[in-house]
């Protein structure tokens, strides 16, 4: 098996789900105008990840290729379904703000790919550990957008004032466009700060997947090979 810590890193560096691949931004989006809601949403998709990692990854074998899909999402649903439990029951307030997020795990593009890039390939552990990096990778992409969100619109975290006095909060970051404004710098940074640490240690600078191809769910879709929209193109016309 790989470096365990090489996985667990890998989720949360190389391969960070929100500020490299680029996927699950909608979640991102939405519930990041608070560090509670970012960490919240963070940590119950690391679980969905986890357990839907190791479960896919030890029933792989007797899993039939043509239909592993729908497979994954009655998995995925399930823990889905455990974890909108356990909030309801023991963080209320945390489920609330979240809403239909929660539910929508179940069909988040990061779970679904992993499954099918990773836990569908791969022993137990190995998928386990798989979960828990880009679990980590995403609970804390989240909450470091939270946390600037919400300083900067609210001028608190975790609901506490912070702010100086006279501070003036920039409403429009909490709101959908200043979302992806904090979103593309943070994104940015991410990269810059990348290509610096591996220009520093001697090695190339770290290429950003383009497009669909950069997806582990390109292969499922084919839109990731150059040649399926032409392709698609032709048998609708036929059609």
């Amino acid at each position: 098996m790989t470096n365990p810590l090489k996985i667990v890193t890998n989720g949360i560096l190389n391969e960070n789900p929100t500020f490299v691949q680029c996927i699950g931004l909608c979640p991102t989006l939405a519930v990041s105008t608070s560090v509670m809601n970012g960490m919240g949403m963070g940590v119950a998709a690391m679980f969905v990840l986890i357990a839907s990692n190791a479960a896919i990854s030890l029933l792989r074998k007797g899993v039939p290729e043509e239909i592993r899909i729908p497979i994954f999402i009655v998995v995925i649903a399930g823990f889905v379904t455990v974890i909108q439990f356990l909030m309801a029951g023991f963080a209320p307030e945390l489920n609330r703000a979240l809403g239909i997020f929660i539910p929508l795990i179940v069909v988040n593009c990061i779970i679904l790919a992993r499954a099918e890039a990773f836990a569908f390939k791969n022993g137990v552990l190995a998928s386990a550990l798989d979960g828990l990096g880009m679990g980590l990778g995403f609970t804390a992409a989240l909450t470091f957008l939270g946390s600037i969100r919400e300083f900067l619109g609210n001028g608190t975290l975790f609901n506490v004032p912070v702010a100086p006095a006279g501070f003036q909060p920039a409403l429009l970051i909490v709101l959908a466009p200043g979302g992806f404004i904090v979103l593309g710098v943070c994104m940015a940074g991410f990269r810059a700060l990348q290509a610096w640490w591996a220009e520093r240690r001697g090695r190339p600078r770290p290429e950003a997947p383009l497009g669909c191809s950069g997806c582990a769910m390109s292969a499922v879709c084919g839109a990731g090979e150059p040649e399926a929209a032409p392709k698609a193109a032709e048998e609708g016309g036929k059609a």
